[in-house]
């Protein structure tokens, strides 16, 4: 009955493009939010309905009978198509269009009983267009890309709902407990994915002509999807955003603006954002990338982007990539390893000891490519820090500042400022060697405090009697300060046994 129906439709090219569509086995409202995301794509779509669904059927060909008269929606069953190798190499790239068509409908995977043959007649279908894609032999025309854009598009990009990464750190959830959010329609997504970044590393796909339709727009919602929780959808997203900056060079500066406002909002907004890893691995490339000299847009993204991401509490889910980048910004230019020590040193945690270990472990890889002058410049405050790291009483952070010892670049920058830098953590190292809980640090100590024995003696000698000097006025101060506190509580017991008040003299410091 259906099927007569549907051969007495008389059939014609849809004209109005604002028409709404109903996804095969989704609903109503979710063929409306996927069409308003993307309207510029959405003309000449066609409506496809699985079968037996008849309650739909009969409302929607009431509708049909409506529209045809200007020109309305056409309806077709949703069937699978013939194999690219059953017809011939002409008919192919019309084959192409019509599977392209075809997986722009959007299954509900949120039941996983629902529309079981149409869902797999996509995931295959997705499949031929994969590799139809990776063997082509012929340039994409514009028409097939204008399809092929309005298919990914209708198919990735929706609304995430997903609480990021870093807000269930913030929140004190047990992430070792928590297992990874997958995505239930990733059965259709990753192919998607994949055959979206097969067309843009294909040798047939004209840049110039793909920028029509790869645009601004397209370009920010896939940015925005990299907050995506799935993992997978991640590791995607990050390969094809690094695709697109390579194969659309007029499109890097808005790249690189789009990740920077993210950035900038994470830190000092909401630090809510599952993907900042994968955007510093892009940038990573990215700056790898970067021309000598290096310009002044990207120093401020330094000094304004990258630095600033040691702030969040949630840094240890991204500081490998992050410590990546600082790093190949100071192998371009060495000069800027004085702005990055000072930026450590203006973040540096103090009531979180796993954070300062990171932050020690990243000093390490920055000093390893620091130059004497630029040390020069930044040694006496960073050595202020590294003295009040090695009296830590979490034996982890003492122990990761005395490893910097073990790196010959920084033991030779320590060496030939010696001068300077051991009267600083000289105290340190002696407090450590004679009161340290921890043995292993204890140890270390006295290694490193052997190394500047051996190197100059005769300051050596010069540091350790200036630290028993003032050692000495430390004790005549802190037996003064118990003396006077053992002399208020005798007079206030005296009063105390009269009931008379305790008068403290007020003391009155007169300018000299």
């Amino acid at each position: 009955m259906i099927k007569q129906i549907f051969r007495r439709i008389p059939r014609k090219q849809s004209k109005s493009g604002d028409k709404r569509d109903l996804a095969a086995g989704a609903s109503p409202s979710s063929a409306t939010s996927t069409s308003s995301r993307d309207g510029d794509l959405s003309n000449n779509r066609v409506t496809i309905l699985p079968p037996g669904q008849d309650s739909e059927l009969v409302h929607l060909t009431q509708q049909n009978h409506a529209g045809m008269r200007n020109g309305g929606l056409s309806i077709m069953p949703y069937e699978a198509l013939p194999s690219f190798k059953d017809v011939s190499s002409s008919e192919r790239q019309r084959l192409f269009i019509r599977k392209v068509n075809l997986c722009c409908v959007v299954f509900d995977f949120t039941d996983s009983t629902k529309s079981l043959k149409e869902k797999e007649i996509k995931r295959q279908t997705l499949q031929d267009l994969v590799d139809y894609v990776t063997s082509a032999s012929g340039k994409f025309p514009e028409n097939v890309m204008q399809e092929i854009i309005k298919m990914v598009s209708l198919n990735l990009f929706r609304t995430l709902s997903s609480p990021p990464h870093e807000y269930k750190v913030l929140q004190g959830f047990d992430l070792e407990d928590d297992e990874p959010v997958m995505d239930p329609a990733w059965p259709h997504l990753h192919l998607v994915y994949d055959f979206f970044l097969k067309f843009l590393q294909s040798p047939e796909t004209d840049a110039k002509l793909a920028k029509r339709y790869i645009d601004h727009s397209f370009v920010l919602k896939l940015i925005d999807l990299v907050d995506s929780e799935d993992v997978r959808e991640r590791e995607y997203l990050k390969t094809i955003l690094h695709r697109i900056y390579g194969k659309f060079m007029v499109y890097r500066p808005f790249i690189r603006k789009a990740i920077n406002n993210i950035f900038y909002q994470f830190i000092f907004e909401t630090e809510k954002h599952n993907g900042i890893a994968e955007l510093l691995e892009v940038l990573g490339s990215i700056i790898n990338g970067f021309a000598l000299p290096l310009k002044e847009e990207h120093k401020l993204f330094l000094v304004r982007a990258l630095i600033p991401l040691h702030k969040p509490k949630c840094m240890g889910i991204y500081h490998q990539q992050l410590s990546y980048c600082i790093t190949q910004f100071i192998e371009k230019d060495c000069k800027l390893a004085d702005s990055v020590i000072r930026g450590l040193l203006k973040f540096w945690p103090i009531t979180n000891s796993s954070k300062e270990v990171m932050f020690l472990g990243e000093l390490e890889e920055v000093l390893d490519a620091t130059q004497l002058p630029e040390f020069q410049r930044c040694m006496v405050p960073l050595f202020h820090q590294i003295a009040r790291c090695l009296n830590s009483p979490h034996f982890q952070v003492a122990e990761r500042a005395l490893f910097l010892w073990n790196n010959d670049h920084i033991e030779n920058l320590i060496k030939q400022n010696v001068k300077v830098l051991l009267p600083i953590i000289f105290p340190a190292l002696e407090r450590n060697a004679t009161s340290h809980w921890n043995p292993a640090v204890q140890s270390l100590t006295l290694n490193v405090r052997k190394i500047f024995a051996d190197n100059d003696p005769d300051l050596f000698t010069e540091c350790l009697k200036r630290f028993e000097e003032d050692e000495l006025k430390s004790k005549e101060i802190q037996s003064k300060r118990e003396s006077t506190w053992k002399r208020l509580e005798e007079i206030a017991a005296t009063k105390a046994a009269s009931n008379e008040p305790v008068l403290i003299p007020r003391i009155v410091h007169r300018p000299i």
